[in-house]
């Protein structure tokens, strides 16, 4: 009797044997979802995966694309479990995994996950891979070259090697992603008296016109549809709160790009603002906008609505919220509705946004120049 031709595949390459065992438990993790959806499956499926020979790692790593974060985090422990057990008897795949970081169609976690499953196996090999890092899609995954650049940098500088400082420290800072290492590297090049850009560097908004003051009391202006919400008109005049609304210029003198509707209209209380400014793409393509705002806000693009979140001074972070978009070739619109409400704390008098454009690694789109 023949036997099936995927048996006999199977029998002739062990790898895949072992791959296919998995294919239970993998779906079964990936099945995971929020309030505990799956969760018993996932824990039964989790405890097999870890006895999973360690030839399996691309497979169970190449689980993580596409995974929900729950998945993804069931995956990245199991991960562990098992590259441990093969470190301690130096059966880690190194060569498959290291094609599997090299394949850039990988998601950036998983990637990250190889990576580090190669500095705990082979060190010396992840030294090698690391300058060529300093290029990926994965933010990450840059961070490892950047940190290298930023050491070479500091021992040149010990050594008064201004030039070579200087050097290393520009490479960094143009391949850099992260907000804690460019603000390390902008430091030591301004020390070095050498000029650095931020605002060009996030790709951050810094001309824009401003309109206020609508009215938010009761915070009754986030659902409010308010005349700019209808057309942008900038020689018009509305009715506002205690005062006309009226579109004024703004220029962030910010690095981090900055739009405080407190300097132009002064520090009020329940009012909505308005923001509106357009980016000229050279061409079709997909980006991404990103957000830090501590108030109740909305951002649309092309009257299209991107997204909206209506709570107030719970903090706000470089990035805090990433939109994904489709720029159309030439003109963009980008409205931002930005509500301040009625608390009187001096932590609350905030009312302001930043806002930038860059492709989906952070790395700044820089709109055409105006004629």
């Amino acid at each position: 009797m023949k036997k099936p031709l995927l048996l006999c595949l199977l029998l002739s390459c062990p790898v895949l044997a072992l791959a296919a065992t998995l294919k239970t438990p993998l779906e079964s993790i990936r099945a995971v979802d929020r309030e505990g959806a799956g969760n018993e499956a996932a824990t039964a499926a989790w405890q097999e995966l870890t006895q999973a020979d360690p030839a399996t790692l691309p497979e169970v790593l190449a689980a993580m694309n596409g995974a929900n974060p729950l998945a993804e985090n069931w995956l990245r422990a199991a991960v562990g479990v098992i590259a441990e057990r093969a470190v301690a008897a130096k059966k880690l795949p190194v060569a498959a995994v290291q094609a599997f970081l090299q394949d850039t169609k990988n998601s950036p976690a998983a990637r990250v996950v190889a990576f580090d499953l190669i500095q705990q196996a082979e060190p010396a090999l992840a030294e090698k891979i690391t300058p060529g890092l300093l290029e990926d899609p994965s933010s990450e995954l840059r961070r490892h070259p950047v940190s290298r650049l930023l050491e070479t940098g500091d021992e040149a500088l010990a050594q008064d090697k201004k030039d070579a400082a200087i050097a290393a420290y520009q490479q960094a800072m143009n391949s850099a992603r992260d907000e804690d290492q460019i603000k390390d590297l902008a430091k030591k090049l301004k020390d070095l008296e050498r000029p650095v850009d931020l605002p060009k560097h996030f790709g951050f908004i810094m001309d824009w016109k401003l309109i206020a003051p609508f009215t938010n009391v009761e915070r009754q202006g986030f659902d409010t549809v308010f005349p700019p919400e209808k057309e942008i008109n900038l020689d018009a005049v509305y009715p506002g709160k205690n005062a006309d609304a009226k579109w004024t210029a703004f220029t962030s003198q910010d690095e981090y790009g900055m739009i405080d509707f407190n300097k132009p209209f002064t520090m009020l209380k329940e009012v909505t603002g308005y923001a509106y400014s357009e980016f000229d793409s050279a061409e079709e393509r997909d980006a991404q906008i990103r957000l830090g705002c501590k108030n109740g806000w909305k951002v649309w693009l092309n009257g299209e609505l991107l997204f909206a979140r209506d709570e107030y001074h719970r903090g706000a972070k470089l990035d805090q919220y990433k939109l994904p978009v489709r720029l159309k070739k030439g003109k963009n619109a980008i409205l931002v509705k930005c509500c301040q409400n009625e608390q009187t704390e001096q932590w609350t008098v905030e009312w302001q946004f930043q806002l930038r454009v860059c492709d989906a690694t952070g790395t700044a789109l820089v709109a055409k120049a105006k004629d």
